[in-house]
């Protein structure tokens, strides 16, 4: 079986094209593949009768999620090149997806609407999700109010005034964990810097701190401006580069970047 090792803005994947051939996933397989080709997600598609392919996500530790936005933008451009043309739907766990390229390593994908209701994070209990009652302490920092949005998988936000000393491997899993978060959450420290600029790193649940989170981006945009303080389109500088946001007055956000090809492997 062929596979791309691929990354988006460093969000970094293995993709399977198994359109034409079934291929097994089983969560120890999925970590025998990471360990090998070191990769965040594998990425499956599979036939779809109503879309160029039907995307399936991995995470590194072998549980199967419902989204991946950088995942998604490496889909599409695979999928792009594939058909000769500029756009490609893609068949996901929330819907249909549409990806445009951009660029010729360029791509921005329809991640859908941003879910804002506690029920569809989701949280254990009501409360409010533009600055949820809930708080990390470690090692003398405190955090607290993140806002929290699901991206078609949960996420949580927390405002903090410097970034890069910020021990978010320790922090992030704590999050990951928590019982307020029964499928649990994504975790993301965003730095603002100006309202069109932010500075952010995720802890991804199952995956750990990756160099992007493209759903990530995409929910701390959502989550910086219904608190106020960025512009519904924003660039997110992240580990591995930038992501370009655009939190559209329909809800549906778009997520721009780049992608990169790093070569082919055989499974």
């Amino acid at each position: 079986m062929r596979a791309l090792k691929m990354n988006g803005t460093g969000n970094a994947f293995l993709l399977v094209d198994a359109r034409e051939q079934a291929f097994a996933v089983t969560p120890g397989g999925v970590r025998d593949l990471a360990e090998a080709y070191e990769f965040d997600q594998l990425l499956v598609l599979e036939p779809s009768e109503r879309a160029a392919a039907h995307y399936r996500i991995w995470n590194r530790d072998g549980g199967e999620v419902g989204a991946c936005g950088n995942g998604a933008r490496c889909a599409g451009w695979y999928l792009t090149q594939q058909s000769a043309t500029d756009t490609a739907l893609l068949d996901t766990a929330y819907g249909l997806t549409e990806a445009r390229r951009t660029g010729d390593f360029r791509i921005s994908v329809d991640l859908g609407p941003a879910l804002t209701r506690w029920q569809e994070i989701p949280l254990a209990r009501e409360m409010g999700t533009v600055a949820l009652d809930y708080a990390l302490e470690s090692g003398g920092i405190r955090l607290s109010q993140p806002g929290a949005v699901s991206m078609g998988n949960p996420h949580i936000v927390f405002n903090v005034p410097e970034l890069e000393d910020l021990p978010v491997e320790v922090l992030g899993p704590m999050a990951e964990t928590d019982p307020l978060f029964p499928q649990g959450v994504n975790a993301g420290f965003m730095q603002i810097r100006d309202r069109s600029h932010i500075r952010l790193r995720v802890w991804e649940r199952g995956a750990g701190l990756t160099k992007a989170c493209g759903t990530g981006a995409a929910a701390a945009i959502v989550s910086g401006h219904r608190k106020g303080l960025v512009d519904r389109k924003c660039l997110v500088a992240v580990d591995g580069g930038k992501l370009a946001i655009d939190w559209r007055e329909d809800n549906h956000v778009w997520l721009e970047g780049p992608v990169e090809l790093e070569g082919e492997v055989t499974l």
